[in-house]
């Protein structure tokens, strides 16, 4: 049975007993706890806390989830994947124990002819929480389980909790007995190689307070709505149902696996290290797609920095496998074809995730030729010194800095005869890791702080006014001081407030928030941002700046117009660029992101090289011919579905309902789904003129652009400094580049003959500066400060001379001066001082310390500089008294 026949029999049959199909959620998640969709329950969590009304009693899906923190151990059990697929029902305050186990036993055993799953019963284990003797007699009646198929476990593995306050409760899950040929006898509780969970029941029944851990809390009584969680591991059904081993063996897996055999030459399942290896491959391979699929884009921070990890693990494992070229190409496509069916975006979209991929590869391919050498110059330095283990915090700043794998660092050091110091490479990494859970508390005390809307969001959902209105009459609901709910607040204080209803846009999309004031009577509060802390919910971050405010009173919410209109200016301006980048480079250049507010506009775009001036010139004028061409400004409101089929533009990321709000600008020519504020026709746009273009990461670029009043401002400065140009210089504007460019020949002329006469005048100064060398300890010593000097090199060279001519016995030359501002030592030893034991490399950095800054070298000619040029004789004394010592 197919995974995509598997998911399908899940949602029909819960469809047919009476489930809202939810779609899947993005794999990135707006949780600020989170940087991705862990688990099946991600998105129903404002439904399950209570912080936002389900719109539905019960529901089922399949979600796709991200799950990164057992990334060591995939490839090596038969069921961690970093990207799976949870089929899940749920019930809001409907159905609760009774009908979940009814539902979840039926859709297992039920007949396969019937479009249920057909498992034979007798395979079948549960685990219940060991006080929840409900469930317990529950399955021994619906199911007909005998006691000693039904383990009672403790909370660590069947309670669940978010390890906050709030909703908790008792879990059940159902187990698949693979056989005696994968474990010993007994149940889920000895084994968990032969039995494998394949559905998790939750129960959520309570409210929890004091929370001391995920398993220490009190419980402080029962939910008025109780509700019902459960999740069914999709890759792990399908690997039963489908006869194989393990996950990576299924149908939506193994053609990469099976790619992977192909170009490494190695057989799979003739080497369990090799067997891991490539089963890492189609896991990560399959995982990068997806969340390049929902937009996500490598970087070195966040999501970005994860999905960089999975490819560059991926390339790892081919290179660990004999294959040290790129792979992409072939891998890519394989997982493209097997996903598609499930997840058609992957091939509609596949030329824009392809390229990322690729790229990413490139790059990567790159960092190991680099990382190589940087490597090998520490491990000849290792050896040299007469150690035996590379240094581990030099192979933590391989891995850490220029993302060398530390299983690669080892596997080179073995060849070159040198371990590395394990151990404290270990110790830097989980300092690492406890910066990065400290970093992910705080986050997750981020989401706690969301609870305080949770009866504010139960009153309703804020009516959002402001696309017809600047004006809005409506009543304060709630004021929250300092986080924490409160009656009023007084003249001074900073406050969030919520009303029924406002004309204040709250920062999404792009959009910046609104500026405003929100009146009553007796007081004035100035807007400082609006945002959307729950969905439905806007709050308004306030100063009290006359009066006192409470709950219950009533408040207008008035818009800054004029900061409103140049707002809205550039939001379509936004939409302008887009259709005009698309016209230019094609449909791969989709939107990656963007930034709108009053007179200006950013737009990140898939592309992966900087654009021409004649491009830019041409995406430019495109922009402005619409504005020119007066294009009609529609928005309306249709279903999703429909709004796809029309050829809208959706941002990746970005979470839709099932109706969205399209804008057209000249009809199709622009169409995107946008929450945000425009202009009527593209005329009022005004002027677009773009100031920059960039580099945001591997494939993507950014344009900038001044829109309005600005944009006119911007072009009327460059005029002025034009025509001030063109006075000064006494040259008719069209003839101003020709004259630049002869004067900045001329001056560069110049500096090159004032160079060669200042490197001539060091030169002339050889023979004074022999006669001053002294002895000092065991060396003829040249210890002198030069003055200034043009560059560093002047210095390095006549350091070098010097040296030559201190003649066979042991000579140091360390001559110092102020280059470029800035103060520099050389430091140079022949062949006879380095025996006597003078290193260069030693002394460049004594006198780099009194120069207040870093130095160091070759032991035969090194450098030291800092920030203090009048600190130079105390750095040229500081190297005689070395060698004196």
């Amino acid at each position: 049975m197919k995974t995509a026949e598997i998911a399908q029999r899940y949602l029909e049959y819960f469809e047919r007993n009476g489930h809202v199909i939810v779609p899947s959620a993005s794999l990135v998640t707006d949780d600020p706890a989170l940087l991705f969709t862990v688990a099946g329950m991600v998105p129903f969590i404002p439904y399950l806390s209570g912080n936002v009304p389900a719109p539905y009693a019960r529901a089922a899906d399949v979600q796709k989830c991200i799950r990164t923190n057992d990334i060591e151990e995939v490839g090596k059990t038969p069921r961690h994947g970093t990207f799976f697929q949870m089929l899940g029902n749920w019930s809001f305050g409907d159905y609760f124990k009774e009908g979940a186990i009814t539902y979840a036993w039926d859709f297992l055993t039920g007949a396969e002819a019937d479009g249920k799953l057909g498992f034979d019963p007798k395979d079948l284990w549960v685990t219940v929480y060991e006080e929840d003797d409900e469930a317990f007699e529950l399955w021994k009646r619906i199911a007909g389980l005998s006691e000693d198929r039904i383990h009672r476990l403790g909370k660590d593995t069947n309670y669940w909790s978010t390890g906050l306050p709030g909703p908790a409760g008792p879990c059940s899950e159902i187990f698949f007995d693979r056989g005696p040929e994968y474990g010993i006898d007994g149940g889920p509780a000895t084994d968990d190689d032969r039995y494998v969970e394949i559905w998790n029941l939750v129960f959520m029944q309570y409210a929890i307070e004091d929370v001391r851990s995920k398993y220490d809390f009190r419980i402080v009584g029962e939910l008025p709505n109780k509700n019902i969680d459960t999740g069914m591991g999709l890759e792990r059904v399908a690997f039963i149902k489908q006869g194989v081993d393990n996950m990576y063996e299924t149908d939506q897996v193994r053609p990469v696996l099976d790619r992977a055999v192909e170009l490494s030459g190695r057989r799979y399942g003739a080497d369990h290290e090799d067997d891991v290896r490539f089963r890492i491959i189609a896991d990560h391979i399959r995982s990068s797609l997806m969340l390049l699929s929902d937009g996500v884009t490598p970087s070195n921070e966040g999501r970005g920095y994860i999905l960089r990890r999975l490819m560059r693990r991926a390339i790892r494992s081919m290179r660990l496998l004999g294959v040290d070229g790129p792979t992409f190409p072939d891998l890519f496509p394989a997982s493209r074809d097997a996903m598609r069916d499930a997840y058609p975006i992957v091939a509609e979209d596949y030329a824009r995730l392809s390229a990322y991929a690729y790229a990413e590869e490139a790059t990567f391919l790159r960092t190991l030729a680099a990382g190589s050498v940087i490597l090998d110059a520490s491990l000849e330095a290792t050896k040299d010194a007469g150690g035996t283990a590379l240094a581990g915090d030099e192979a933590f700043l391989l891995h850490d800095t220029y993302g060398f794998p530390i299983d690669l660092t080892l596997e080179i050091a073995e060849e070159a005869g040198l371990s590395v110091d394990r151990a404290a490479f270990d110790t830097l990494m989980q300092e690492q890791r406890a910066r990065a859970k400290a970093d992910a508390r705080s986050r997750k005390r981020a989401l706690a702080d969301l609870s305080v809307y949770r009866d504010l969001r139960l009153k309703g959902e804020t009516v959002f006014t402001g696309y017809t209105d600047l004006e809005t009459e409506s009543s304060v609901l709630g004021i929250l001081v300092d986080g924490l709910p409160a009656d009023r607040a007084s003249q001074g204080q900073i406050a969030e407030v919520i009303l029924a209803e406002t004309a204040l846009y709250a920062e999404s999309g792009g959009q910046v928030a609104d500026r405003g004031v929100i009146i009553g009577p007796g007081y004035e509060l100035e807007v400082l941002d609006v945002q959307k802390p729950v969905a439905g919910l806007v709050s308004h971050t306030v100063e009290v700046t006359s009066g006192e405010v409470g709950v219950g009173q009533p408040a207008t919410s008035v818009v800054d117009a004029a900061n409103r209109r140049a707002a809205r200016q550039a939001h379509s301006a936004t939409h302008l660029v887009h259709a005009a980048l698309r016209d230019t480079l094609g449909k791969t250049a989709t939107q990656a992101g963007s930034l709108n507010r009053a007179g200006y506009m950013r737009f990140d775009f898939t592309w992966g090289q900087s654009l021409s001036d004649a491009t830019k010139s041409e995406i430019e004028e495109i922009a402005n011919n619409a504005v020119r061409d007066n294009l009609e400004v529609t928005t309306r409101v249709v279903a999703l579905d429909e709004a796809k089929s029309l050829g809208a533009m959706a941002l990746f990321g970005e979470k839709y309902g099932e109706t969205v709000r399209m804008v057209d600008i000249g009809g199709p020519w622009s169409r995107e789904l946008c929450a945000g504020t425009h202009v009527s026709t593209s005329a009022e746009v005004g002027l677009i003129s773009l100031v920059g273009e960039s580099s945001v990461g591997a494939s993507n670029r950014r344009v900038e652009a001044l829109v309005g009043l600005d944009a006119f401002r911007s072009l009327a400065a460059e005029r002025a400094l034009v025509s001030q140009l063109t006075s000064t210089l006494k040259t008719p504007r069209e003839q101003l580049p020709a004259r630049i460019a002869e004067l900045t020949a001329s001056l560069k002329a110049a500096e090159k003959k004032i160079a060669a006469y200042e490197t001539k005048a060091l030169g002339d100064r050889l023979p004074a500066l022999v006669e001053k060398a002294s002895t000092v300890g065991a060396h003829r010593v040249v210890a002198e400060s030069l003055g200034t000097a043009a560059s560093t090199d002047d210095v390095r060279g006549l350091a070098l001379q010097l040296r030559d001519r201190l003649g066979a016995s042991a000579g140091v030359v360390a001559l110092g001066a102020e280059v470029g501002g800035r103060p520099v030592v050389i430091v140079a030893t022949n062949d006879a001082a380095r025996g006597a034991g003078a290193k260069a490399g030693a002394l460049a950095k004594v006198a780099a310390t009194a120069l207040g800054g870093g130095g160091g070298g070759r032991d035969d000619v090194a450098q030291g500089g800092g920030t203090d040029a009048a600190a130079l004789p105390a750095a040229l004394a500081a190297v005689k008294a070395a060698l004196a010592a």
